[in-house]
């Protein structure tokens, strides 16, 4: 199970790398659907490259995991909250979802709840 939950902390992490750095393009025109500034894409941006970072060197510090896919697992809270109020296609509100609960399950096996 461990070596699932360490997976996953990386394929997150490395989307959201992805997501953050090559297509960003699709980030400016999403936010601003979403009528949020630039400054705000850019603090949520940061965080979440940082979070992402935090999650991959949770791999072998694994007391930094919890912390990071909890607060992850809220940016894709909030991505859902805005994809519904613009009443986004569902295959647009996806990869928030699959990421969202992939982060509940990275936070409550680094929990032991799992």
């Amino acid at each position: 199970m461990n070596n699932f939950i360490n997976v996953l902390q990386l394929i997150v992490a490395i989307s959201v790398y992805y997501v953050w750095i090559f297509r960003f393009d699709n980030i400016i025109k999403e936010f601003k659907l979403f009528g949020l500034s630039d400054l705000t894409r850019s603090a949520v941006g940061t965080a979440k490259i940082s979070l992402a970072t935090l999650l991959i060197v949770g791999v072998w510090f694994p007391v930094l995991v919890t912390f990071a896919s909890l607060l992850m697992g809220f940016f894709m809270l909030s991505a859902q909250f805005f994809h519904f109020k613009n009443k986004s296609l569902f295959i647009k509100r996806l990869p928030s979802l699959i990421f969202l609960v992939s982060c509940l399950l990275i936070a409550s096996a680094s929990l032991k709840i799992i």
